[in-house]
């Protein structure tokens, strides 16, 4: 029963992490970064976990303001800070890091792996007497979490070929503001369960999914745009 839960948990980052790799297939980044950049992602659980209970501690809010504060700050802030801190000091500075798509692809396995480890936290250890919590996490949640790495990928990828410095600093800022952003939403309408925000929900999903397609799709396209003029300067 263990083993069947612990594939519920993790099939859903195997089958993006896969997807992403076949994603970026003309100038594809080395396994061992990618793998160094996953592990840490998972290893970022750890100090997530320490924060979070910081947070918990001091929270003095109740209601839809306690919500707000626990979706936001506990979960957004803390968990897109240091999923992003993970690629900063592993992958922001590489050499491998040589063109836009790199930022959504090293920002999108830091994040499969936190949520690769947070996905068997739920499902094995937490709720394994219910089958529906590993379908649902695999369908909304894992997803989610790439999601939100795309939006901070982008950003962070016009932060680093940005030449001025205002704008980088700007760029910079949104790379963390704007995934804190969508993935406190995400979670506050969940939690909430306010009626009129969970008809909204689907809708968010889905302008989630839109949004960051077709960004995803914009630096797949440069990096194309890029390999086919290596190939005509070298013919």
């Amino acid at each position: 029963m263990v083993t069947r839960l612990f594939v519920i948990a993790i099939t859903p980052s195997i089958a993006i992490a896969i997807a992403l790799y076949l994603t970026d297939r003309y100038d594809r980044e080395p396994l061992p970064l990618l793998t160094k950049v996953f592990v840490l992602g998972a290893l970022s659980v750890i100090p997530v976990l320490i924060v979070q209970r910081l947070l918990l501690s001091v929270n003095i809010f109740t209601g839809l303001l306690g919500i707000a504060f626990v979706s936001f700050i506990v979960a957004g802030l803390t968990e897109e800070y240091f999923k992003r801190a993970v690629v900063l000091y592993s992958a922001y500075r590489s050499r491998h890091f040589n063109e836009k798509l790199d930022g959504i692809v090293y920002c999108a396995f830091s994040a499969l792996g936190f949520a690769t480890v947070e996905n068997i936290m739920y499902v094995v250890f937490r709720f394994s007497s219910n089958y529906y919590v590993g379908i649902m996490r695999g369908i909304l949640s894992v997803p989610a979490h790439i999601l939100f790495a795309v939006t901070m990928g982008y950003y962070l990828s016009l932060a680093k070929y940005t030449k001025e410095e205002e704008v980088r600093r700007r760029y910079f800022a949104k790379s963390l503001v704007t995934p804190t952003i969508f993935h406190g939403l995400f979670n506050f309408i969940l939690m909430a369960q306010i009626p009129i925000l969970m008809i909204l929900f689907i809708p968010y999903v889905i302008y989630l999914w839109r949004l960051n397609l077709i960004r995803l799709n914009k630096y797949t396209k440069y990096s194309r745009d890029e390999f086919n003029r290596i190939i005509e300067d070298e013919e």
